[in-house]
């Protein structure tokens, strides 16, 4: 695809709203993790690709000379990600305070000093010369890089149930509406970019699932969790929802477990597996 040669004023007002959302949308995860203390829940791994994806989106954007929101909103996405897994190194992995923030410094010098170079480095060939293959695997390396930052997530998911722990939902809701608002920059482009609008629309997707996941475990919770409140007991600290919590590895909240089983004993009811435990007082 050919560079923008002009901008509408709609690309610029969408594309603001949405880098707008996308560059503030992981304060609320940063603050979430310094007022806690922790980052459990959070995976690590996902914050360093998110971090580490922003060196080739920038790269895509400045050469595919998108409306500006549009090519300023990977440098910040990437480093305000960066100091979210710096966070991650220094409460997950009891990284030192001078450690963390020293890494995160490195990374982010690393990462400008690579974009421009690649920038300068690219963007003629493909302005002067219409070579356009560089810039494509770049945009496919963003891409994939970003999206593989997802993958550690349903693991977590998994591991609790369906609970969502760690994972500020303004920055869910935040990240959503931000990848919304760019997809809509890009439609009233002149031209839609497919690389840009791929990830948008599966970042949406995750992000939903995620929230999606989470509404889930509380309705097949709410049980438990009312009756943890009748005792006055914070629910990780009640038995019942202990006990329930520690089945996750089995994959019971998948059926699959139960499903194995109605094979066995036609007479054993799946519905059921998933029926309160009785509370151990």
């Amino acid at each position: 695809m050919a560079p923008q040669q002009s901008i509408p004023l709609a690309a610029n007002v969408l594309g603001t709203i949405g880098t707008v959302l996308w560059c503030i949308q992981s304060l609320p995860q940063i603050w979430h993790s310094y007022r806690t203390k922790s980052t459990e829940g959070l995976p690590a791994a996902m914050t360093f690709l998110w971090g580490t994806s922003g060196l080739p989106f920038g790269v895509y954007a400045i050469c595919q000379n998108f409306n500006i929101p549009l090519q300023i909103q990977p440098q910040i996405f990437g480093f305000l990600f960066t100091v979210s897994w710096g966070q991650c190194m220094y409460y997950g992995r009891g990284w030192r305070a001078w450690k963390a923030v020293l890494a995160v410094a490195i990374i982010a010098i690393v990462f400008a000093a690579l974009e421009v170079a690649l920038v300068l480095t690219l963007r003629p060939l493909y302005w002067d010369n219409g070579v356009e293959w560089p810039i494509t695997m770049i945009g496919v390396i963003a891409v994939v890089v970003l999206l593989s930052g997802y993958i550690p997530v349903p693991l977590e998911l998994i591991k609790r149930r369906g609970r969502v722990v760690g994972i500020d939902f303004w920055f869910l809701l935040m990240d959503s509406s931000g990848a919304l608002f760019s997809l809509l920059s890009l439609l009233v482009q002149d031209t839609f970019d497919t690389e840009f609008g791929t990830l948008y629309i599966l970042c949406m997707a995750f992000e939903y699932a995620i929230l999606i996941s989470h509404g889930v475990w509380l309705l097949r919770t709410r049980g438990i969790r009312k009756r943890a409140k009748e005792a006055q007991t914070p629910y990780d600290d009640f038995p019942e929802a202990i006990e329930w919590q520690a089945q996750a590895w089995t994959l019971d909240w998948l059926s699959l477990k139960g499903i194995r089983r109605s094979k066995k004993d036609p007479e054993k009811d799946v519905s059921k597996l998933d029926e309160p435990i009785d509370a151990k007082v």
